[in-house]
Order: C-alpha cells, then structure tokens, then sequence
C-alpha cells in the first residue's frame, strides 16, 4: 500500500509547538520599530469605534482570553511578500531576518497600538471610573474619566503629568486604581501563533481559515492594497475620500455594513474606466457591486488609475449637489448616487436644461428595490442613453 508522502510529513509536524505569548506593551513597541508589521495585501482598517472600545474593555473585564494573533515569521527576506507599516500603511523599504508578519489580528493590534501612542482616532475613548468601563465621550472629558491615549500611553509619564493636574485623580486610591487598570493591559498576553515563510497565498488560507473557514477578507481589497507597491493608497487617494462625501451630505447610511465601504465606491469607477480606456459601454459595467472591475482597474497604469479616481470624485460631487440644488427627494439606496455620477462622466458634468428635466424626472420615477442585476444593468444603460427606464 502506497502512503502519500506528504501526509507523512503532514503527521510528523505539529504547528502548535511554535506557539508563544506576547504582551501587548511588548507588540505595541515592536510595531513602533517596524518588527511587527503588515503585509502588503492587507486591507485597510475596518473596526468602527464601538469595535475599538469593546475590544478595551474585554482586556480590561473579559474573563477570558482574547482570540490568538496569527503571524507569519519572515526568513527568507528576498522571497517574501513586501511589508507596510501600521496605521500610515508605509511600505518598508527594508525586510529584516525574524520580522513578524501580521496574517491576523491587525484590527485588535492597531487599536491597542492607537492607544499606545495616543492616536488622535482615540481622542473620544476615555476610561470612566464611575461606569468602571472603556466609553466613547461626547464633549469635554471629564474629572471622572481619563483619556485611554494617556492611561495606557506608552510613557509613565503621561499618565503621572495628567493625573498631578486634575483634583479628584490625585486621590491615591483613584491613583492606585489606575496604576492597576494601566499595568494590567500593559502586561496582557496574547498567545501568538507563529509560522515560517509562507506565500502570499499560504497566508490567505489561513486567514480563510480562521475567519469562518471561508468567509474571506474582500478580495477587491486585498488586490487594491497591492498598488500601494506602485506609490498608489486607494483608501487615501479615493475610497475614504469618496465615503466622506457621502457622510458629510447625509448618507453615511449606505456603509453599514463595513463591506460597503470598499465595493460602493471602486463600482462607481466603471464609467470613468470605460471613459478613459476608450471602451463601448458594456452591459456588465454598470456601477453596482456585483460589476466591480477589480482585476482591469489594478492593471491599469498608476496616472490613468488616478484619473479614474479624480474623474470619478469630480462626478460624485456634480451629483451631490445636483440632489441638493434640485430638492430631490433622499435617496435610499446608494444606485441613485452611482448612476447619476455615470451619466455625468458620459454626458459631461455640464447638462442642457432639457437633460436637467430628464434626470428629475428619472430620479423620481426609476425603481431599484426588488430588481435583478440584469434589470439593474439595463436601467443605467438606458440612463446613459437618455433613455426612462
């Protein structure tokens, strides 16, 4: 009987064994100085608030531990996949032997390392000593609370220098109190579960694998966070851009869930693609989810990329406006934003007042809800065409 051979080998090797702790002052600092870092595929950050203070207070009052972090030991630094930084998502010119590459856990690493460095995205997240919680503030901070980017800074000091000028933190038993909350998550462990060398789609296996064996970080993501090898942040040169918009005209609305974020606005690059690389428009480019162009946008060339970003933003803004000038009705699903940004890239951000009419009275009548993706992709072909649905 014939016995597969790496199922020999399979049996021989227990990963488990390579499991250590780690604690988390201890990864903040080794974020600081880029040992621990990120690999490039990674996606952007994606915990809302809520997310951040509820991991706080599970390290603070959890009676149990929190979720391994899974990191990919780099040896072989010429072969390895290339690395960014925390937070600013540099990528690091340089690879060194033994560096940790973050395949998960980035989310619950880059919380703790916000408060490690008082991170302005923290500036609301304060410890309340009379909740005896991590909560998010609305307006001053308070005598009572104290700001988690001071308590659990990454200098004594911080926390000594803050605490000598407010009244009631002088008390010793508020002090002592704080001393103890600081020193607790300061040497909270996490177990790390290691492994050596794997490939890029080694790593994405095995973060299939421990999300859900199978629910899969956004593959538009990760290929998107590619580009940032060729001078190109997508999150910071577009899609952040592009969310801002929305919330700053009402319709934040459109990114619960988190997934939205990303897959609404790179839909809404469609036109400016077609446009740009000269392309008849085609039924299966509408700008919906389902049609993202991923694979053709990251293979494009970094200034036409850009220009589909700056096209498509210049059209989004059109449309705003043209909602607000026109007392149009709020819309309700983000189709009624990426269609009219479509017909403004095909037709010109400049209408006659006969296209003005038109697109009012489209706006009131078309009707998304319950519609198939095909029924979808016809309507914004016959917008584009000047054509009611």
């Amino acid at each position: 009987m014939r016995i597969n051979k790496e199922l020999i080998k399979a049996a021989s090797f227990n990963p488990t064994k390579k499991s250590t702790q780690m604690s988390i002052f201890d990864m903040c600092q080794k974020i600081e100085n880029k040992s621990i870092s990120l690999p490039l595929y990674q996606r952007d950050l994606s915990w809302t608030l809520k997310k951040c203070i509820d991991l706080l207070n599970y390290q603070l009052i959890g009676k149990a531990p929190v979720s391994p972090i899974s990191m990919n030991t780099i040896l072989n630094t010429e072969e390895c996949v290339p690395q960014v930084s925390f937070v600013d998502r540099e990528v690091m010119p340089e690879v060194v032997h033994s560096q940790m590459s973050v395949v998960d856990g980035q989310q619950r690493l880059t919380t703790n390392y916000k408060a490690y460095i008082n991170h302005d995205d923290l500036r609301n997240v304060a410890l309340d000593l009379g909740k005896g919680c991590f909560i998010e503030v609305s307006g001053a901070i308070r005598n009572t609370q104290i700001p988690v980017g001071i308590l659990l800074n990454k200098e004594d000091r911080v926390l000594f220098e803050y605490t000598s000028k407010i009244g009631p933190l002088k008390n010793p038993e508020v002090t002592n109190v704080l001393l103890q909350v600081r020193s607790k998550i300061k040497n909270y462990n996490y177990t790390i579960n290691s492994a050596e060398d794997l490939t890029e789609d080694e790593q994405i296996e095995w973060f299939e694998v421990l999300n859900n064996a199978g629910s899969r970080v956004s593959i538009v993501q990760m290929r998107f966070s590619k580009l940032k090898a060729h001078g190109i942040d997508i999150y910071k040169q577009y899609t952040n851009l592009f969310k801002e918009r929305l919330i700053e005209a009402g319709y934040g609305d459109f990114f619960t869930p988190q997934k939205t974020s990303v897959s609404y606005p790179i839909a809404a690059l469609n036109p400016a693609f077609e446009m740009l690389t000269s392309r008849i428009h085609s039924v299966n480019c509408a700008p919906m989810s389902s049609d993202t162009k991923e694979n053709q946008l990251c293979n494009l060339d970094p200034n036409t990329l850009t220009k589909c970003f700056s096209m498509t933003l210049e059209a989004l803004d059109v449309v705003l406006d043209f909602i607000n000038d026109n007392e149009l009705k709020v819309p309700t699903r983000i189709d009624y934003i990426n269609y009219l940004l479509g017909f403004f890239i095909f037709n010109g951000n400049e209408i006659s007042d006969d296209d003005k009419d038109f697109l009012i009275k489209w706006y009131d009548e078309v009707n998304f809800t319950n519609q198939s993706n095909s029924v979808r992709r016809d309507i914004f072909t016959n917008l584009i065409s000047k054509k009611m649905p």
